[in-house]
């Protein structure tokens, strides 16, 4: 909402300067975005009056003016245009002007003539012919105004206001107009609020002879008010109309259409006029369109309308969408006479779901979609018609159409002083609560509080000590603890295993990456997934961006290797990199989703491979105290190769997976050469993680280590061996380390030698070579009837 200082001074005195305003009226809870004053870009031009115009001797269309512009000795002008003549007043920017747009003026030679200045133009100035419909378009601005040579052009061109642009939050839709600011800004600056009654004269005849309202759609529309005037003559508005509608950001197009948006702006209330010659019947039916209706708007566009819109219409067609726009047929012309102005309250939902279905938001949609005062038709439109005896615009005709088709329910609530201090954490007195409430129009009987029809947004308790707390001062309300137990800020055990996750990985050389949640059906045939694979059953996104961004992700792979193509297409040929992902995966008899954070690797270049990525993710583990950890060999999994793929598990939880992308599928995103990952899921690896560590004491005894080599099966794993030992080995196995794998000459085919070290001690004895010889012989007396693993 723009607001003009002037205009507001209307209806209360503020005489503070343009900082203190704002900065009074954030605090008691008007934001202010920031302001401007209007005409700041112009500097030194001034008027100016031609006393003396010759023809330029090397020009065939230039003139050289003398003009007095009130500072002595006049002022030798060149100008190529032809509307200028001997006593016309002129804006004159002399030499070192500033104009609109950062333009300068400077003296200068035209043709070998010295040019102390410019005259100028309406759209040089930075105005329009809305603006000062006396201009012409191509030519210099002859002043009408009242004014002398030497007068500075903002104050005779009525610049210089204060615009001040507030943010108004939706639950206030009062704000959205001049009365409602100046409200709050007498109650911030404990001035009287100056309100004015519309006085309208009549006398052309009954608005009941002329005109009927009848509302189908009373859901919709509680309430339709309609005056009307006769005589109408189409002009441009006075100066000051224009003036405070443009310091307001609305352009003036004539007076009756200038008059509807004034008091739009005024009283915070959509207004349209009608040419009665138009309604069909003199009758106005608010009602849902019919299926198959269209109408033209004043947008010259024909819209196709649904049963579900709201419509204005005669006794025929579709005049007008309902608190959106008017329609064409029934425009004010140059030929109207009668005219019906409309003052409506309507659904706000109703006029917001029209207005986006047609993508045709207007200032009218935009103020009925937040909720409006039913009481204001009245006041809104009589205001109208009182305008148009004021600017002779037309004879209005007696009397007012109000048709009431819901009763607007009035709010009543208590006032509790002791509750309100304590929501608040004040002490304010009770009078102070009652001098804040009467400024803002709260009509007290005793401790009822009747709220005012226009404070939609005043419901219960909390409400009212809002208002009083941003009248007393939020800034001087003293900050307190919770009564009762205080809430202790911090990270969630969950958040803190994600920081400490990102802190390993970066810790490994990996640089943090972030991708969308959003993804694309096509990404899950990048990656090789089966068309019966439950990855495919996705969340579907109602209104995407485009087609990449059209599903909720259920594998963070692809968008680890769109980042991973889009770093090899830079040229960047060694890459690691991390993501703290979330998935979206459906879950049987729930409508949300299961979000999961997945930990994803990915890697390409030197020094990358499966066992170095391997042996990263098992120093994440380490790190976590997640133990038993088990790598299990994949060959069906279509987005890894079928060799070089593992799925980590501990215990009965999977833990994830990780391996070398399929060869298939790294082109697929714009990579050559080999590729590593591995998507590891967060909750499980939090689930694993072991008890905080406990102290335990140095052993008091001695350690004693064999070297065992085995030949086995080349299918046998390391992970198999390592468990059949440990459960061989008894209490004294303490420990076993894989030191060498080895294939070739004495090794016969289809077996490999694999070499472990093992480590024995007891908690309560040195341990002998007998002990130690008993150990190693169960271990290898099981490793060959389990696997069939001999010593080498």
């Amino acid at each position: 909402m723009v607001l003009s200082l002037e205009w507001l001074r209307e209806f209360t005195d503020v005489d503070v300067s343009d900082k203190e305003y704002c900065d009074a009226m954030t605090l008691s809870g008007s934001k202010v975005e920031g302001w401007e004053v209007t005409g700041s870009e112009i500097e030194n031009v001034v008027v100016g009056k031609v006393t003396k115009i010759v023809r330029h001797e090397n020009s065939d269309h230039m003139w050289i003016c003398t003009v007095d512009v009130g500072r002595g000795a006049p002022v030798i002008i060149v100008t190529g245009a032809q509307n200028v003549h001997e006593g016309d007043l002129v804006p004159a920017a002399l030499d070192g002007a500033k104009l609109p747009g950062g333009k300068e003026i400077h003296t200068g030679a035209l043709r070998g003539v010295t040019s102390e200045g410019m005259l100028c133009s309406v759209k040089e100035l930075g105005f329009d012919l809305h603006d000062w419909p006396y201009a012409i378009e191509d030519g210099i601005f002859i002043l009408q105004e009242n004014c002398q040579p030497g007068d500075d052009i903002k104050k005779v061109l009525g610049l210089g206001d204060t615009v001040v642009e507030f943010e108004i939050t939706n639950n206030r839709p009062d704000c959205l107009s001049v009365i409602g600011l100046a409200r709050e800004s007498a109650a911030t600056f404990d001035k009287p609020l100056k309100l004015h009654t519309p006085a309208v004269k009549g006398g052309a005849g009954s608005v009941k002879d002329h005109l009927r309202v009848e509302i189908e759609a009373t859901d919709l529309c509680p309430r339709y008010t309609a005056m009307m005037a006769t005589n109408i003559k189409i002009g441009p508005s006075p100066v000051w109309m224009r003036r405070r509608l443009r310091a307001n950001g609305v352009r003036p197009i004539n007076n009756i259409v200038d008059i509807t948006n004034y008091v739009m702006l005024e009283y915070g209330q959509p207004m349209h006029a009608f040419d009665y010659g138009c309604v069909g019947g003199g009758k106005i039916v608010v009602r849902r369109a019919k299926a198959g209706e269209k109408l033209q708007t004043l947008d010259a566009k024909d819209r196709a309308i649904t049963p579900n819109m709201l419509v204005i219409a005669d006794e025929n067609d579709p005049i007008g969408l309902a608190g959106v726009m008017g329609g064409a047929t029934s425009e004010i012309t140059g030929e109207t006479h009668t005219i019906v102005f409309e003052s409506a309250n309507f659904d706000g939902t109703s006029i917001r779901k029209t207005a986006i279905a047609l993508g045709m938001r207007t200032d009218a949609s935009g103020r009925f979609e937040k909720g409006l005062d039913p009481m204001n038709t009245v006041p809104a439109v009589e205001r109208a018609c009182e305008l148009v005896e004021l600017l002779g615009a037309g004879d209005v005709m007696d009397g007012c159409i109000d048709v009431v088709a819901v009763e607007p329910q009035e709010v009543t609530l208590p006032l509790e002083p002791d509750k309100i201090n304590a929501l608040l954490g004040t002490s304010i007195s009770r009078d102070f609560m009652v001098k804040v409430l009467e400024k803002l129009d709260f009509t007290l009987e005793g401790d009822t509080i009747h709220v005012p029809s226009f404070r939609s947004d005043i419901e219960r308790c909390a409400d009212i000590a809002e208002e009083i707390g941003r009248y007393y001062g939020f800034d001087k309300i003293p900050a307190t603890l919770f009564a009762g137990s205080t809430q202790i800020g911090g990270f969630s055990p969950e958040q803190k295993f994600q920081r400490k996750l990102g802190e390993l990985a970066r810790g490994m050389g990996f640089y943090e990456v972030m991708t969308y949640s959003f993804g694309s059906k096509s990404a899950w045939d990048k990656i090789h997934l089966p068309a019966d694979s439950p990855l495919r059953r996705a969340y579907v996104i109602q209104n995407p961006l485009g087609e990449d961004t059209s599903v909720m992700r259920t594998t963070s792979l692809p968008s680890m290797l769109d980042v991973l193509g889009t770093n090899f297409a830079k040229r960047n040929m060694d890459v690691k990199l991390y993501e703290l992902a979330t998935i979206y995966l459906p879950q049987q008899g729930e409508e949300l989703a299961s979000e999961q954070s997945v930990l994803t690797l990915g890697e390409y270049g030197q020094n990358t491979g499966f066992f170095e990525l391997k042996g990263a993710v098992e120093a994440i583990f380490k790190a976590l105290r997640i133990h038993g950890v088990r790598f299990e060999a994949v060959k069906d999994n279509p987005s890894y190769h079928p060799g070089r793929c593992a799925r980590i598990t501990c215990g009965e939880r999977t833990i994830g997976v990780m391996g070398q992308v399929h060869p298939s599928v790294v082109p697929e995103f714009g990579l050559t050469g080999a590729v590593y990952t591995a998507e590891l899921n967060v909750g499980a690896m939090l689930a694993s993680t072991a008890p905080e560590p406990t102290y335990k004491p140095l052993p008091r005894f001695p350690a004693i280590t064999r070297d065992i080599a085995l030949v086995c099966d080349s299918s046998v794993t390391v992970a198999q061996l390592v468990d059949t030992m440990l459960s061989a080995g008894g209490e004294y196995l303490e420990a076993c380390r894989l030191f060498d794998v080895y294939t070739g000459a004495g090794i016969p085919e289809g077996k490999r030698s694999v070499a472990f070290s093992l480590t024995m001690r007891a908690k309560t004895q040195t341990l002998t070579d007998e002990h130690a010889d008993e150990v190693v012989r169960s271990i290898l007396e099981k490793l060959e009837k389990v696997h069939g693993a001999v010593i080498r």
